[in-house]
Formats: C-alpha cells, structure tokens, sequence
C-alpha cells in the first residue's frame, strides 16, 4: 500500500477533513479554522491519498517565501504504524522547503514522542510550549482594555510581526475575525502594548495568542480573556523560555495539560520571545 499512494495538494475540502480529525483525537481545534488556514495559503496543504481517499495530511505553509511552517499532521489511526507517516512527513518538508527562498527557515510544534524524529529530519528544539487550563471568571477589566478595530489592523500587524518574526496578514487578518471569537488590546498614551485573541474552539475556547510589553500587561489582557468566557475553558499555551508566562499561569492556578516543543529547521527568526505570553497556534504558528 505504501508504493501506491499519491501525494497531492489538499481543497479547502482537505483541510476540513484534517480537522474534524484533530477534533476525533483530542486536539480541541475551532470549528471555524480551516477557512483561516486554508485562506493563509491555499498552496499550503498537502497529504496521501489511496484510491481516492485521504489518509493522512498536513500543514506546509510559506509566509511570503520567507519563512515555512509545518503542522497539524495527522495520519488516519487504520493507517498507522505502517511507515506511510514517516515518508509523508519528509514528503511534506521538501516540499515546503521548495517553497521557500533558499535559507529560509521553517518552523513546526513537536510533541514529545515525536521529537527525536523531527531532530533527526533536521529540526532543533527553540523552547518548550506548555498548554495550561483555566475556567473562566468574572474579573475587572483595566481602562486600558479595548476591543480589536478594524482601523488597529496595521499597528496589531506590526506587533505580531516582533513577536511571530514575519509578517502574516493573510493569516491574521481572517484570524482576528473568526466567527465567536474575542479580541482584546492594551494601548497606552495611543501606542498598542499588547493584544490577545479568544478563539473558539470545540470546548471552550483557546488564547492566541497573548503578546505584551511586560507581564502586567500580560496580567491585565489574560483577565480580559477569562472574564469574556465564563464559566468556559480557556487554553494557554505558553513558551516556558519566558519565565514570566510560567509564573503568569502559576499565579493564576491554571492547570497543566500537555506540552510540546517549538522547533526549527535553519536559523531560528527573530521574535522577542519575552513578549510572548501566548503562543497563537500549533497548527501555522
């Protein structure tokens, strides 16, 4: 079965499909997120098919040529363990690495079973993400609080970009507006100093990302976003690089649920990771 596979881009059709698989084992994606990523890069997604149908799949999107990632990989369970995710997986990278400008870096999120592979397909650990679980409550918001206008696009752009290393606004653009979601800015004396995004996922709903100049900051946006979903889950997932995150959650007893590992193929982008309180997704970055 392995030699009669074909590998080929993925619709929008694809995509859904490899999320209502995230959904069936556990990952607790949106149920709005293969519009956004698929409109991120319609180029960006690829997987195996056996005699018409798709068996497993995943993410290898370029952000202008510059910079690649690669996520939510994903192999049908009756098709494990047989070596096609293997070849899939290096399929996927020289792919996106075709995609790139040569030097280009790309980026991926590696659970911990997996890491030895992606060390030996190329790939170096940055930092460790750890996902943190917290129901939300009622909390004061500061003054400095607002909601994400359509006239902040170009000045959140540029914040994401410090904290992400690329601009993405083919990415975020859609993202800030993802049906059920809630956005939130902190500006000061009319400059931004952070921002965070609720998205709503299957249960509950996941921060991402949370950016801020400092961890009061931080403090104040990640509030905002527990006090908009009551009574609901809400996710975090955090670089443990940046101690002030970890203490973030420790501060507010939010619960560990798993982590995983940011890691890269090249040289690492510049991003000021001590700005980042949450990352935005597993899936594009």
């Amino acid at each position: 079965m392995i030699n009669n596979l074909i590998f080929q881009k993925l619709d929008l059709r694809g995509v859904k499909i490899l999320v209502q698989w995230a959904q069936e084992e556990g990952w607790n994606p949106g149920p709005h997120d293969a519009g956004v990523f698929y409109e991120t890069d319609p180029d960006g997604f690829y997987g195996y098919f056996s005699e018409g149908e798709l068996i497993g799949g995943g993410s290898v999107v370029s952000y202008n040529k510059e910079f690649g990632f690669m996520g939510f990989f994903i192999i049908k369970p009756e098709y494990r363990s047989h070596g096609i995710g293997k070849k899939l997986w290096y399929q996927r990278r020289d792919t996106l690495l075709s995609r790139l400008n040569k030097g280009a870096a790309i980026g991926m999120d590696g659970v911990i079973a997996m890491q030895p592979f992606y060390n030996k397909g190329g790939f170096e650990i940055a930092f460790r993400d750890e996902r943190f679980e917290k129901t939300g409550s009622e909390f004061e918001i500061d003054k400095n609080i607002s909601s994400i206008k359509d006239n902040d696009f170009e000045i959140v752009l540029d914040y994401d970009k410090l904290c992400f290393g690329f601009s993405r606004p083919q990415f975020l653009k859609p993202w800030l507006k993802l049906p059920g979601n809630k956005t939130f800015k902190y500006t000061e004396d009319g400059k931004i100093k952070g921002f965070a995004i609720m998205r709503k996922a299957y249960i509950g709903y996941k921060v991402c990302p949370l950016f801020a100049d400092n961890p009061e900051i931080a403090e104040e946006l990640y509030k905002a976003c527990l006090n908009s979903a009551k009574d609901e889950k809400v996710y975090l997932d955090i670089p443990v690089i940046n101690q002030c995150a970890v203490d973030l959650v420790k501060k507010y007893n939010a619960q560990y649920v798993f982590e995983c590992a940011r890691m890269y193929y090249g040289k690492p982008p510049v991003m000021e990771i001590d700005k980042v309180f949450g990352i935005t997704t597993f899936e594009l970055g």
